[in-house]
């Protein structure tokens, strides 16, 4: 994957659908990405697959699911939330889908090593191409706190 096709679909998509811009007004493809990268929230997406698997973290969010980017971009993203979160995350998934984005997402995630952390406020949304193509799904965790 090319980061900086991605960062740059993360953020045509996000200015699309909430009106905001994710990083502010950056001059350049290559500095948005050194950004996004070092933001102090996190940002993660998933791709089109049946069962969806992460293809983006920024390091705030490899930090917080407490994994590398080898390990992070073959995971499923369903596994982010344990086993008795999962029905309110595919209805979030659901409510994306259907109206672009969320801006109210509130729910407990877990990191590799089991540390479980609440989400408040979060925006999730569509990743759709210039072409009209949905390429996937992303999220902005600005708020976060161990349990």
């Amino acid at each position: 994957m090319d980061l900086i096709l991605h960062v740059a679909l993360l953020r045509s998509s996000f200015k699309h659908l909430t009106g905001h811009e994710l990083l502010g007004t950056t001059t350049s493809a290559e500095l948005a990405l050194e950004q996004l990268q070092q933001a102090p929230f996190a940002v993660v997406s998933h791709g089109v697959e049946p069962d969806p698997v992460f293809n983006y973290a920024n390091q705030t969010a490899l930090d917080l699911f407490e994994m590398e980017w080898k390990d992070f971009i073959r995971l499923p993203s369903r596994l982010s939330a344990e086993t008795q979160e999962r029905v309110e995350r595919e209805r979030l998934l659901q409510r994306v889908t259907e109206h672009g984005f969320v801006d109210d997402y509130c729910g407990v995630r877990i990191s590799s090593s089991g540390r479980r952390f609440m989400v408040t406020g979060a925006t999730v949304w569509n990743l759709v191409d210039g072409s009209g193509l949905y390429r996937g799904q992303a999220a902005l965790l600005r708020h976060r706190k161990f349990l």
